[in-house]
């Protein structure tokens, strides 16, 4: 399944050759660099760029010897690139290629995840428009409250995805950084202005300062943010659960045809999608918190964070971009009912709307206590079943005392309820197209 609805780009973005064509591109960067200080012959790049080729299973024999993956790529290269060889990694450190690349692989994968929420917000734009006035009870505690339209709950996740898309876009900003500064970051065996040249060539920023590392609350903070977003996936899927219960069966996952919910039951229409997002969600958090643990290393550096960020940051990123494509198709063909709103709404006999009658005794006059008292007096009748609360209350001597026949039943129209959802929309959807386009993100450039 996740084969499916996983994009090729993505795991193309953390494909090992993919990983090693990066570290080819910071290393003859850096060499042409070091043709403008003239510590390199003119044309040495362009001649290395030529001659170099990538050999991944032969770095792996070199790594089983070397015990170092930055080494044994190095030394694949050297029978391909022959004497311009000892111009790469001049001054160098390991992490001045590693983790200059990792920032072009999270931003790579980050830019798709981008355009996956931007799919996303369509699709939640979508339904809260086709179902703005689609009447619903809103629930507080798993309880009846009052009345909402099923389009402003789309129009409140929208609100929400919008959040997302402006934590992305800044934590975009912190992970795009690459470091050349050296074993301990004090550009000892090269010039600032070489990680400077880099790092624009690359479309990164470069690091103010680092030590032997760029400084991992940078990583925690996108993995944080991607762990925000699949909780987000997971509130939405956890209300769609709730929703298709049998008891409420107000929204269904769409059914196919041939679908099969239960290997005994034959009848079991499962919200399989949401249960899956709920469980994937987990993970991405709890990636998160790996991410948190990687900002503490001794001193200028240690490499406990190396093998924790090959396993989270594929992961996450891989996750993510397959949890929104699951729930921009979960939303776009979701099954809403609502004569089954309706009727659930109609389910406590007029409950809901005590409020409403609450506020229009204290607005004839009414002291809020007694009238607090008269309606709940009438609704814990009406929960035993001595009848709807409409028809109580049109027998309560002190309701009917100030309210007129026509004023009670106006408290009992749900049109009420939706009176301000125009502004709120306006609120909600103020900027055409308030999702973002890959026009408004800088790729990078290699």
């Amino acid at each position: 399944m996740i084969e499916r609805y996983t994009r090729p780009q993505m795991k193309a973005v953390w494909d090992l050759k993919h990983k090693y064509e990066i570290w080819l591109e910071v290393e003859l960067q850096a060499c042409a660099a070091f043709e403008q200080t003239g510590q390199a012959p003119r044309g040495t790049t362009a001649k290395i760029r030529k001659k170099a080729k990538i050999d991944v299973d032969r770095i792996a024999e070199i790594e089983k010897v070397t015990k170092h993956d930055v080494i044994a790529f190095l030394e694949s290269l050297a029978a391909s690139v022959g004497p311009e060889h000892r111009f790469l990694h001049m001054g160098l450190t390991s992490s001045d290629i590693v983790d200059t690349s990792l920032a072009i692989q999270m931003t790579e994968a980050l830019d798709l995840i981008l355009d996956g929420v931007e799919g996303f917000l369509a699709g939640l734009k979508k339904q809260a428009f086709r179902h703005r006035h689609t009447v619903m009870v809103g629930r507080s505690h798993g309880i009846h409250g009052e009345p909402i339209s099923f389009g402003l709950k789309m129009a409140l996740w929208y609100e929400e995805v919008c959040r997302h898309v402006e934590r992305l876009r800044q934590v975009r900003g912190h992970i795009a950084v690459g470091k050349l500064s050296g074993a301990m970051g004090t550009f000892a065996h090269q010039e600032p202005a070489i990680e400077e040249y880099v790092c624009s060539k690359l479309g990164l920023a470069f690091d103010p300062v680092s030590n032997q590392v760029v400084q991992r609350d940078r990583h925690a903070a996108y993995a944080t943010a991607l762990a925000l977003l699949a909780a987000t996936i997971e509130k939405i899927a956890t209300e769609i659960r709730h929703l298709q219960r049998t008891e409420v069966l107000e929204a269904e996952e769409y059914f196919s045809e041939g679908q099969k919910g239960s290997s005994a039951m034959p009848h079991k229409r499962n919200p399989i999608v949401s249960e899956n997002l709920c469980g994937l969600a987990r993970i991405v958090r709890a990636n998160s918190l790996a991410a948190m643990e990687n900002v503490a290393l001794w001193h200028e550096r240690d490499i406990s964070h190396s093998s924790v960020e090959r396993v989270i940051m594929p992961d996450s990123t891989i996750l993510i971009d397959y949890m929104l494509a699951r729930v921009t198709d979960l939303i776009e063909n979701l099954m809403v009912y609502p004569d089954r709103m309706r009727r659930n709404l109609e389910l406590t006999g007029g409950l809901v709307y005590s409020q409403r009658l609450l506020l229009a005794l204290i607005e004839k006059g009414a002291q809020r206590k007694e009238s607090y008292e008269a309606v709940q007096r009438n609704a814990m009748a009406s929960w035993q079943g001595a009848g709807g609360l409409y028809e109580l209350v049109g027998r309560d001597p002190f309701i009917m005392k100030h309210l007129k026949e026509r004023e009670i039943a106006a408290c009992f129209d749900p049109k009420y309820y939706l009176r301000h959802l125009d502004q709120i929309y306006r609120r909600v959807f103020r900027e055409k197209g308030r999702g973002i386009s890959s026009r408004q993100r800088k790729g990078v450039r290699r």
